[in-house]
């Protein structure tokens, strides 16, 4: 996964000191009900197409970028599903980050599905009742963006 420029020029200043980042992820479902999920070339697992959102970008507009570069699907944000801090967590190379992740509901309107950048190895549509092995929030921002509650969940607000 590519670093953005911001993220290096802070941590030419900082080290490897834990830096506060806001994570935008997108949960976009087709009219079937089919998922849209990207195999991470970092990691090699399948995960919800996400990003971080830059200095001075709008969350739900960043979201849509995201995607497309990511997967070649242009979509439309239907609405905001959660807002979560995640726990810290390190690279690597030891820099540490923690994520404010702004979780969307989205709809594809047009695209062929496939790899469209340098971050993902695999990008195809799954089943709800066939996904591959996901992290257990993950599981939990596809559940809440199925839910009629038009209301995002964050800690503190019962489900």
């Amino acid at each position: 996964m590519t670093t953005p420029k911001f993220i290096l020029a802070l941590r030419e200043k900082i080290g490897h000191d834990l830096l506060w980042l806001t994570g935008i992820t997108g949960v976009v479902l087709d009219d079937a009900e089919h998922i849209l999920l990207v195999r991470r070339a970092d990691t090699g697992r399948w995960s919800l197409p996400a990003g971080i959102l830059e200095p001075g970008e709008q969350p739900a507009p960043a979201l849509l970028r995201e995607i497309q570069e990511e997967t070649a699907v242009e979509a439309e944000i239907i609405r905001l599903v959660s807002i979560d801090t995640l726990p810290p967590g390190a690279y690597p190379n030891g820099d540490q980050i923690q994520f404010l992740d702004l979780c969307f509901s989205c709809r594809p309107l047009r695209g062929e599905a496939r790899v469209n950048d340098d971050e993902s190895l695999e990008v195809t549509w799954f089943a709800l009742d066939d996904l591959p092995p996901l992290q257990d929030r993950e599981l939990t921002y596809i559940a809440n963006a199925r839910t009629s509650d038009p209301l995002p969940r964050y800690t503190g607000r019962p489900a």
